[in-house]
């Protein structure tokens, strides 16, 4: 079930949305693989659409999978630790942490960070020999991952394992693929290439960790195929879900409502951190885009702005009674909301896909080709700059820029205020982000987000340098006292993950982005 409150001009937007989606008839050309529903040149699009059937193209390995899943349950590990980033990790999370039958299946550590600490953290909760690691890269070559994998697969070699200790999951023909051949990896598991990280929750990188966690793999089959169904172009238009979310997305964004402010049921809360990286990334370029608001305290409405829709994710079987309160509240005082009803956690597959599909559609309606990530680079040739400046034993230090005052003073409505952390997550220091975001949004009104470094730059990373200039940006930088070593490599993950802050900084200070670097205990003072 879905409801949905429109004020003007929004209703009008999203009225024209779905009138357009009609006439160009949308949804039967996405099904037909016709790239120009969004670009002319089919470069980046064509080879990006896999995800439209892979649940029925992978059907036929799930018994590979669970008898997979199986010879890891006999072997006893311990732990299973997910080496990854971004479209590697964050579906993965949302499948396990909500669909994981508590069983006596090994422990899941997802390390998508190389902070030191948190590294240091993960290898001192484990037994590296009793742990199978997932080493996860479409690409093969993520940075993060591979130093991660050279990092623990050292820890392994000393502890008595070897190279089936590990597991790969990737694209055919990549780095990843050649490396797990050579030192014996226990398996590689070879993703269809046309689908596009973000877009590949149903794929091995969500379904490899699912099958090991006891997840059913016939009932999230099942799940999506119903949504494939209900989304088919035999479906009218009004009874579509993914066109219904897709003309609201889009639509509500044309009529200045850019602000997508995500609330789910508690259940839910890995949901919205995958529809986050999926919204921005998609969304987040040409100059426009459309801002995925996740974690944000629930306020009174005043302290929202009128660039505004909230999209309610509410699972029938969880505690809903704040949240089905705040968000009447919203609805009452004219705030657009967009509800989704879910009955039960297994329809959860087919809600990926819903959302995957609308995404797609929203981007046909913005003029925007949504599997690409044009600006994502800018960071990265920084980082590898900013390296190769200090290719010696030479730390990179970070200062303070200024103070949170500084960006606040220059605020103005429709803006947004991000704050990055480049430190160790920690519930204190989210419980203190939460209360500065708390205080923006009285005191401005503006939507605020936050993400761990470098993981958001694997999900709204994209969105702030290729999306719209209204971003206001805090970088959160802390000393790494206990400095860790990457195996064959001229540079600590203190050394890397400064890098990375700086080159990120001044990547977005290369996009005319207003942008302050703040210490962590200078923050907290403040």
């Amino acid at each position: 079930m879905r409801a949905c409150s429109k004020g003007q001009p929004a209703g009008a937007q999203v009225t024209a949305a779905l009138d357009l989606i009609e006439r160009r008839d949308i949804v039967r050309r996405i099904w037909h693989g016709d790239h120009t529903v969004w670009k002319s040149n089919p470069e980046g699009i064509v080879d990006k659409l896999g995800w439209l059937n892979l649940p029925s193209q992978l059907a036929g390995s799930f018994l590979d999978l669970e008898t997979f899943a199986t010879e890891v349950s006999e072997a006893r590990y311990k732990h299973i630790v997910l080496l990854g980033m971004g479209g590697s990790t964050l579906g993965a999370d949302a499948l396990c942490s909500i669909l994981a039958p508590d069983t006596s299946h090994p422990e899941l550590i997802i390390l998508d960070s190389v902070v030191p600490s948190s590294v240091a953290s993960v290898a001192k909760a484990i037994d590296p020999a009793r742990t199978i690691f997932l080493v996860s890269s479409k690409s093969g070559t993520t940075r993060e991952t591979n130093t991660l994998y050279r990092y623990f697969r050292r820890l392994v070699d000393q502890s008595g394992g070897s190279g089936r200790n590990f597991v790969a999951i990737t694209d055919a023909g990549t780095p990843l693929e050649v490396l797990a051949a050579e030192e014996d990896f226990l398996r590689t598991f070879l993703n269809p290439s046309n689908v596009g990280g973000r877009y590949s929750v149903l794929s091995y990188f969500g379904l490899v960790v699912a099958a090991l966690l006891d997840i059913d793999l016939c009932s999230l089959l099942l799940s999506a195929e119903e949504m494939i169904a209900r989304c088919s172009p035999d479906v009218p238009l009004a009874e579509n879900p993914s066109v219904s979310l897709g003309t609201d997305l889009a639509g509500f964004a044309m009529g200045g409502h850019d602000k997508l402010t995500i609330l789910t049921s508690p259940k839910l809360t890995s949901f919205a951190r995958w529809t986050e990286q999926l919204i921005a990334e998609s969304t987040g370029k040409d100059g426009m885009g459309i801002l995925p608001v996740v974690g944000e305290p629930i306020l009174d409405s005043s302290a929202y702005g009128d660039d505004r829709v909230f999209v309610y994710l509410r699972l029938a079987e969880d505690d809903n009674s704040v949240l089905d309160k705040a968000m009447a509240h919203l609805q009452d005082v004219g705030h657009p909301v967009i509800n989704i009803d879910l009955q039960n956690q297994e329809d959860l597959a087919g809600e990926f896909y819903r959302w995957e599909l609308a995404t797609a559609i929203a981007g046909s309606i913005l003029g925007l080709n949504p599997f690409d990530q044009p600006n994502v680079e800018l960071a990265k040739r920084a980082t590898d700059q900013i390296l190769s400046e200090h290719n010696n034993d030479e730390l990179i230090e970070l200062s303070s820029t200024g103070s949170v005052d500084n960006l606040l003073n220059v605020v103005e409505p429709n803006q947004y205020f991000a704050i990055m952390a480049y430190v160790q997550p920690d519930l204190r220091f989210e419980q203190f982000v939460a209360d500065l975001r708390r205080r923006v949004m009285q005191r401005h009104k503006v939507a605020t987000t936050f993400g761990y470094g470098p993981r958001y730059l694997h999900s709204t990373g994209q969105l702030h340098k290729g999306g719209p200039p209204t971003g206001l940006f805090l970088q959160v930088v802390m000393s790494h006292h206990d400095e860790i070593e990457i195996p064959d490599s001229s540079y600590t993950f203190g050394k890397l993950v400064n890098a990375q802050a700086e080159g990120d900084f001044r990547a977005l200070k290369s996009m005319g982005r207003q942008i302050v670097r703040v210490r962590l205990e200078e923050l907290i003072a403040q």
